[in-house]
């Protein structure tokens, strides 16, 4: 395994605007080993947030699905990103993401197309869930995967359940998804 990765954790962008996508964003981080970056209120980060992505070998992406798509605050961090991307400076980089919302579809797809299209962008390698849905009568709320998704996780909790309400499943899928991009990520390396 290279060094570099040893010495130099990925990063997990996101922004939460109730503390579900913070639950998702915690799980992540700990399959990955990731260092969280919070984008704060107003769309902003620090500098040191933005030195620390430059230096990450992986990039997760994270962020509630609002009216079909991420939220405006992470959409001003994407805008930001024009600058590392004139610079080339995330070119080649493993980028990944993820979501949440309150409706079992609530457009959760074109959020995560979102991410995906940003990595693409900025030169990135997009790592997809690597594990199938759980889409079976047997299914349960609380099983692997149970949103179906290929390209990231995605989770589903209804509008009125607080963070501590959400599927440990939808939690589990986040947390080896984590797990994947960091293993790519080193394979790569």
């Amino acid at each position: 395994m290279n060094h570099r990765i040893l010495e130099t954790k990925g990063v997990v962008i996101f922004h939460s605007g109730y503390g579900h996508t913070q639950r998702m964003a915690d799980a992540v981080a700990d399959g990955a080993k990731a260092r969280l970056l919070q984008i704060d209120a107003d769309g902003d980060l620090s500098d040191q947030a933005w030195a620390d992505i430059d230096a990450a070998p992986y990039i997760i992406l994270g962020s509630p699905t609002y009216m079909g798509g991420p939220s405006w605050q992470f959409k001003k961090f994407a805008d930001a990103s024009s600058r590392p991307w004139f610079a080339d400076a995330w070119k080649d980089k493993v980028f990944g993401g993820f979501t949440n919302s309150a409706s079992i579809n609530g457009d959760k797809l074109a959020t995560l197309q979102y991410f995906s299209l940003l990595a693409a962008q900025h030169r990135g390698v997009w790592v997809g869930m690597g594990m199938k849905s759980s889409n079976t009568k047997a299914s349960r709320r609380d099983d692997i995967n149970r949103m179906g998704s290929f390209l990231g996780p995605m989770a589903q909790t209804p509008a009125d359940a607080a963070p501590e309400e959400m599927s440990s499943g939808d939690l589990e899928t986040a947390r080896l998804y984590g797990v994947r991009v960091s293993e790519i990520a080193a394979r790569m390396s």
